[in-house]
């Protein structure tokens, strides 16, 4: 054995000295740390003063016998090898203690060398069976960690986070910091484990301890959470000048009982047993911290599952970095977008305004068809694009009148030319379909390609529809703005020659439907 903190931990319990001092001397002469108590409620102090790996108990004692002691390890240190001492008499007994969880039993009187035995195997299987757990939780944390850094969404990497609190650590609930971008840190999670149970026994006093044995709960507040399901604000809020402070010089928080109070800016209805905290960094940044706590009696938080927080947030730490980087570069990439669609609006001022509400349009028909949220996006955004190309047509759009059959062919390469501008720019290949053949038709007799049906990209399908309901339902310089009865029916009426029928039919459903939404909240609605 390398060192002393390494030595496997027994206690004997038996409520004669001379039994509980012959087997402490020949288990110390064995190389393990013995200690001895002369009944149960005598070894269940002990235990609660110190870890052990293994308990030998004699089955009738005073105060507390072998069986209702097992008892109370299987509720409170199931971890813990129990091994029952009993006479011929009782073996019916003692057979009745291992199907309560006891691994074996010793038949007094005993013969040393089978004691020894008997230890050796159980702790062996302990031995194993934490090897196993340990297993376990490397593949769990391996699970955890890919799920943390797949993930792109700030809302996703939190969510997984949460999970593997509830799930790898057996939190009751986890509060997670983050750093708002101007020097001050917000709550930007707060989950409680579902299902949480309030211990019946916790007592509460005045100042809002729970560390005692009680029968009852003295704050009306807690005789609630009995009956329904605690909210956020039982737990309390924390304090984040104290964990900024704490962070700045430690790396480690981990607190049972009491001492965890000084972490929240008031004492919570209801105060956690254990909290442990672990600070996400990137570099020497400090970008917040993941807090978790358990309300849960006898459960307390270790140093195994504290560096198991610690793994969780370091993969955090950059997936959350990663995330806010994406959201920024999403961020850039809308504002592109924009810019663009103002610019090819201020190109026509009678077409200023099109290109946002046929990304509006188009939109609503993509919810409609029950598109993905990301798709919805990816429709939008072409939809601002479909007449980016009109920058390459050399042409005076503001004329009175229509366009000449030769001005005509020169506008018709717009959808070409908006491909030509978009294609260089990768992060915009996803839109490209769109603004390629939005002016593509159902019969095939669009441009530029003369695509025909479901050859024509399902995006271009959407925008064609949303494309000339504006413009028809939009002033032009050679017409005024055609109602909206009259802009419907049209499109009904070319529903499978221009349009794909069923887009067309869903499209008229949807535009109806958005328009009296616009009606309920106020807004102004062309006729």
């Amino acid at each position: 054995m390398n060192s002393h903190e390494e030595r496997p931990r027994v206690l004997v319990v038996d409520d004669e000295k001379l039994i509980r001092d012959i087997l402490a001397d020949f288990l110390a002469m064995e190389g393990y740390i013995v200690r001895t108590a002369e009944d149960g409620a005598a070894a269940m102090a002990e235990l609660n003063r110190a870890r052990y790996d293994l308990v030998i108990s004699d089955m009738k004692m005073p105060r507390m016998g072998g069986i209702e002691l097992l008892e109370q390890l299987g509720r409170t240190a199931p971890h813990v090898v129990t091994v029952i001492m009993t006479g011929f008499g009782t073996v019916e007994t003692a057979i009745e203690a291992m199907k309560r969880g006891a691994y074996d039993y010793i038949l007094k009187p005993f013969k040393i060398e089978e004691v020894i035995r008997i230890v050796q195997h159980g702790l062996e299987k302990q031995r194993l069976a934490a090897e196993n757990m340990r297993l376990k939780e490397a593949i769990s944390l391996h699970k955890v960690s890919e799920a943390i850094a797949a993930s792109l969404s700030l809302e996703e990497v939190l969510a997984t986070v949460a999970e593997s609190a509830f799930s790898e650590l057996g939190s009751d609930w986890i509060s997670t910091w983050l750093d708002d971008g101007q020097g001050h840190y917000t709550e930007r999670q707060h989950m409680i484990r579902a299902g949480l149970d309030v211990p019946a026994d916790i007592s509460t006093t005045a100042s809002g301890d729970i560390y005692g044995q009680g029968t009852g709960l003295t704050v009306p507040a807690l005789m609630d959470l009995l009956h329904a399901q605690p909210s956020p604000s039982s737990f309390g809020h924390l304090d984040p000048g104290v964990f900024e402070r704490h962070f700045a010089h430690e790396s480690t928080l981990i607190e049972q009982g009491a001492r965890s109070l000084r972490f929240f800016a008031q004492v919570p209805a209801l105060p956690p047993l254990s909290l442990m905290a672990v600070p996400l960094r990137m570099k020497q940044r400090l970008l917040g911290w993941i807090t978790v706590a358990t309300f849960t009696r006898n459960r307390r938080f270790d140093g195994g599952q504290y560096k198991l927080l610690q793994l969780i947030g370091s993969r955090a730490a950059a997936a959350i970095e990663n995330a806010r980087l994406y959201e920024d570069l999403q961020a850039t990439f809308q504002q592109t977008i924009e810019g663009l669609a103002k610019a090819i609006d201020r190109m026509d001022r009678y077409t200023a305004g099109h290109s946002g509400r046929v990304s509006i349009y188009a939109g609503v028909l993509a919810r409609r068809m029950g598109l993905s949220p990301d798709m919805v996006t990816i429709v939008q955004h072409a939809a601002l694009m479909h007449d980016i190309g009109k920058i390459g047509c050399v042409l005076n759009l503001n004329k009175p009148g229509k366009l000449s059959q030769e001005e005509y062919e020169i506008f018709k390469k717009h959808p070409g030319y908006g491909r030509d501008i978009l294609e260089p720019i990768k992060f915009l290949h996803p839109l490209v379909p769109g603004v390629h053949f939005h002016h593509e038709m159902w019969n095939g007799r669009g441009y530029p390609l003369g695509l025909q049906g479901n050859d024509i990209p399902l995006i271009a399908r959407i925008i064609s529809v949303a494309d000339t309901y504006d413009a028809m339902t939009s002033d032009r310089a050679y017409r005024r703005a055609l109602p909206h009865d009259v802009a419907v029916a049209e499109i009904e009426r070319c529903a499978g020659s221009q349009f794909d029928p069923d887009i067309a039919q869903l499209f008229v459903e949807a535009i109806e439907d958005f328009r009296e939404e616009q009606a309920a909240r106020g807004e102004h609605i062309p006729e």
